[in-house]
């Protein structure tokens, strides 16, 4: 009698039951997917960085990479949530859209000097980061996108536009917002 895997397998058509052994069929060649937002609209490679580095940013991506790096990895996501919400529950109005971008831009410009991993987690953490330290507000976001799988992490104004983001962003479901304290503020 088959295993309950198995048997669920066989009824679903992954499995094929045989009396003999025999090879397996030539795998199915596809297309490659396309590279998410990090690789495909943010060219990776030895160029020049426009525009200055900033202290601040700078400050904000070394808080960044402190929190995901010091301590257990498989908690360094919980730490980084912890820490967004606490700043974003110090902030007293939203950043306008012209001050979020002006974070977020800071934040990537500087990253093209990070001797670490800058992608779009640690690039929206330290744009959100960079904010708090004026007290300002913006929605962090971490979401996905189905087809094949792809995760990303943005920030939002809080009336909900991206801020300095492509338009393939909207293909992204929100999974984990921090940040939307201040929506119906005055």
């Amino acid at each position: 009698m088959p295993q309950p895997l198995a048997a669920h397998l066989i009824h679903t058509g992954a499995l094929s039951p045989t009396r003999e052994p025999a090879s397996w069929d030539a795998p199915l060649s596809a297309p490659a997917p396309a590279a998410s937002w990090g690789g495909a609209e943010h060219p990776a490679g030895l160029t020049r960085a426009t525009g200055p580095v900033n202290a601040k940013a700078a400050v904000a991506l070394a808080t960044t990479w402190s929190i995901t790096r010091v301590g257990r990895r498989k908690r360094a996501m919980n730490r980084l949530v912890r820490a967004l919400q606490a700043s974003s529950s110090a902030t007293c109005r939203p950043a306008s859209p012209a001050e979020a971008s002006e974070a977020v831009l800071a934040v990537r410009r500087t990253a093209w000097h990070a001797p670490v991993r800058t992608a779009c987690l640690e690039e929206s953490a330290a744009a959100t980061f960079l904010l708090a330290t004026r007290r300002l507000s913006v929605v962090w976001c971490h979401g996905i996108a189905a087809d094949p799988v792809r995760l990303h992490a943005w920030v939002q104004t809080v009336d909900g536009g991206p801020v300095a983001e492509p338009p393939s962003t909207r293909a992204y479901t929100p999974a984990l917002t921090i940040g939307a304290r201040h929506q119906h503020r005055l």
